[in-house]
């Protein structure tokens, strides 16, 4: 998951990006929208036994679609369908459904994940809910909620903190679950509203922390640029490089320090 080399992009040309991203999350969103709380949607297990369903799979072929049809020589990588022209200095980084456990349940708090990176580094980001009908672009010096300017809030106490996660399961099984426990037990509010509809409370600035201990390349590049263009501060679990991790914490510049030492500490 490591950047490549640098490649200067006109803010122009960022513009256009941020615009077809809106565009892929309209179309796909609508689309998803014609399955949520559909009775008797079949739910199929893939090989590592998380869940998809038709939804996921229609929408990231219907994003796919519209990318070779305006960025023909644009790379795609997506959950459901592996990775196109992988050598392309351009490459949208695609999950139709972040949360299909939401999803399936009949609970909005799921979303579509947009990335584009360029030589290796997330220039552009979105987070669209589609239930929920909000849209948060980034692209990592401003992020927009529905066209509004967004921030990440300044909060510089865990104690006043809203710190959100995805499973404790996943902490004990992949991470250190005392430093989660010790950061939980300091926590101003501790909520479990998870998945990417974390980063977007945090980036909106309704919630101060959001981690997850494992993410693969879809859950976690096209969050980048909608963090850190609200302000916020995204690394790996142990506070590396989140480009060469699979795992994130993301929080305000007040809390980040202090949230990576109690995850981490002894």
């Amino acid at each position: 998951m490591a950047a490549g080399r640098v490649c200067p992009v006109a803010q122009g040309e960022v513009r256009q990006y941020l615009d077809f991203a809106a565009e892929l999350a309209s179309a796909s969103g609508e689309l998803i929208g014609g399955y949520f709380q559909r009775p008797g949607l079949a739910v199929d297990r893939k090989a590592d036994r998380s869940v998809v369903t038709r939804a996921d799979r229609e929408a990231e072929a219907l994003m796919r679609d519209m990318i070779r049809a305006r960025f023909p020589g644009h790379g795609v990588l997506g959950e459901e369908y592996g990775e196109d022209n992988p050598g392309a200095e351009m490459k949208w980084v695609l999950d139709p459904i972040d949360g299909t456990v939401s999803f399936i349940h009949g609970c909005p708090l799921f979303g579509t994940l947009i990335g584009l990176l360029r030589c290796g580094e997330p220039i552009v980001g979105a987070i669209h809910l589609p239930a929920l009908g909000q849209l948060c672009l980034g692209d990592g010096s401003r992020t927009t909620l529905d066209g509004r300017e967004v921030r990440v809030r300044p909060v510089g106490r865990i104690e006043d903190a809203t710190v959100l996660y995805t499973d404790e399961r996943l902490v004990a099984q992949h991470r250190d679950i005392a430093g989660f426990r010790r950061l939980a037990g300091r926590a101003g509010v501790l909520r479990g509203w998870g998945d990417c509809y974390g980063y977007f409370l945090l980036a909106a600035g309704f919630a101060d922390v959001m981690m997850d201990p494992i993410m693969m390349p879809w859950d976690l590049l096209p969050l980048v640029p909608v963090v850190r263009g609200a302000g916020g501060i995204i690394t790996a679990w142990d506070g590396g490089d989140v480009l060469k991790g699979a795992s994130a914490v993301a929080a305000s510049p007040g809390l980040h320090r202090e949230v990576i030492a109690e995850l981490n500490g002894p």
